[in-house]
Order: C-alpha cells, then sequence, then structure tokens
C-alpha cells in the first residue's frame, strides 16, 4: 500500500492554525461488513474523522481503510482519505471550500484514484434536527487505471487527468438524543467517466461516547475500465463508533 503526495495534502486540512478559540471533534470507528459487485466478500474496516472550527474557518479531515479475505486470498483491499477547508462568509448560509481526496482500491480496475477542486456550499437546512448543505464547484481529477488482460494481450497501467466538475449533500437528521440519520452524496463528473458515491447510515448511541452504525455505501461509474467487470459496488457495514470533542 503507497503513500501519496496527495494522502498528506488530506490529512494536512486537520492541521492547526492561529486561532485560539477552537472546537475539536471526531469519531474513530471499527466496522465489519459484506461487499458486492466487483468483488463479493465480507471485510473488516477502520475509520477515522477530524474536524476543527474556529471563527470563519473549518477544518475536517477522513480517512477509511477496508480489507478483506476468501478463503485465504485477498479480495478487498481499499484505502480512501479526503480533507476540506471551508471559509464562513458574512451571510450565515454561503461558504467556500477547497477539497482534495484519495482512493487506492485494488480491486476497482483503477491503482488510484485523486481529485483536488473548490467552489461554494450552501447550508439549505440549520435546525435543531434536520441540517443540509450543498456543494459544487470545478476540480480536476488525476485516475491512474491498472494494468490489465484481455486474451493474453497485457494493457499497462497508464494515467488520465482531466477537468472535473463535483456536486455534493451532506443531510443530517437528529430523531432524538441517541439516534441520528446521515445521507452524504458525492458526484465528480469527468470527461472519461462520472463516478457517483452515496452513503446513508444511521447512528444510535449506547452509552457514553460508544455508538453502533449501520451503514450501506453504494459507487457507480459511468464508464469503468475495460478491466472492470461491474458499474456498481456496495458495501454494507455495522460499526462500533467512539466520538469524542474539547466540548
Amino acid at each position: 500500500m503507497k503513500f501519496s503526495p496527495i494522502l498528506a495534502i488530506s490529512l494536512s486540512a486537520i492541521s492547526t492554525s492561529a486561532y485560539a478559540q477552537a472546537t475539536y471533534t471526531g469519531e474513530g470507528s471499527f466496522a465489519a461488513g459484506y461487499t458486492t459487485g466487483n468483488t463479493e466478500t465480507t471485510n473488516a474496516g477502520i475509520g477515522l474523522k477530524l474536524a476543527r472550527e474556529a471563527s470563519t474557518w473549518r477544518q475536517s479531515g477522513e480517512f477509511k481503510a477496508d480489507y478483506g479475505e476468501n478463503e485465504g486470498l485477498e479480495n478487498q483491499n481499499r484505502i480512501f482519505a479526503a480533507g476540506q477547508l471551508d471559509r464562513k462568509f458574512d451571510s450565515p448560509r454561503w461558504t467556500a471550500y477547497g477539497r482534495t481526496t484519495y482512493e487506492q482500491d485494488k480491486f476497482s480496475g483503477f491503482d488510484n484514484r485523486a481529485f483536488v477542486g473548490g467552489g461554494l456550499g450552501y447550508i439549505a437546512l440549520d435546525g435543531d434536527k434536520a441540517t443540509w448543505t450543498i456543494e459544487g464547484g470545478p476540480g480536476w481529477r488525476f485516475d491512474t487505471i491498472a494494468e490489465s488482460t484481455s486474451n493474453d494481450v497485457v494493457t499497462p497501467s497508464y494515467k488520465e487527468d482531466s477537468v472535473a466538475l463535483r456536486a455534493g449533500s451532506t443531510f443530517n437528521y437528529r430523531f432524538n438524543e441517541n439516534v441520528t440519520f446521515s445521507n452524504d452524496t458525492n458526484a465528480v463528473y469527468a470527461e472519461a467517466s462520472t463516478q457517483f458515491v452515496n452513503g446513508l447510515s444511521l447512528t444510535a448511541n449506547l452509552f457514553n461516547d460508544i455508538s453502533a452504525r449501520f451503514s450501506v455505501d453504494v459507487r457507480y461509474d459511468t464508464d469503468p475500465p475495460s478491466n472492470r467487470t461491474e458499474k456498481t459496488d456496495t458495501a454494507t457495514k455495522i460499526s462500533f463508533v467512539y466520538a469524542f470533542s474539547n466540548q
């Protein structure tokens, strides 16, 4: 598993800044689940989310890793990292953001995929129970297509870089103090292929800072590489989550 400079950029989004007053929040998780699509397997995974908010700035970072085997043979090996910097305007609903993501999935047909971009965000809902943020803007996508073999002909790995457009949506609904529903959607349009990712989850607090979570993630590519058999991958997981903050 290689370490990418883009992964370093992603994680740097949670670094310290000059603001004296800041709110820190985060969570760590351990998950077990089942995937379908290009690989059908049980797997285990870990996750980490961190966020820092102070004055007009917000920094956030995310890291996930999933691994699975079937009869002793590896059939899932995926890491994902994202970092985002948000700047609030005088208007309470508008923000500007910069975002970078990096994905490495051994069984997706890609050696790695990355995105760097920015744009505007709009807070459509900001209530006690429901919050909803919509984002969009341009960027650049970097794809490395994995080596493939068809009819004894080997196609070496190659890179595809292109201008991209991103749209994102984050919706949260709190049923009560203990149960929360979330739905996160990201779409990245590029000339070679458009990727849609949607994750929904239901989180229930068990005790203190420990929660249980049920989640379903769906990833879809309109034009995947020829060495990939399915356009759609799904991951169904049950997780234990530990939340922390400085509040």
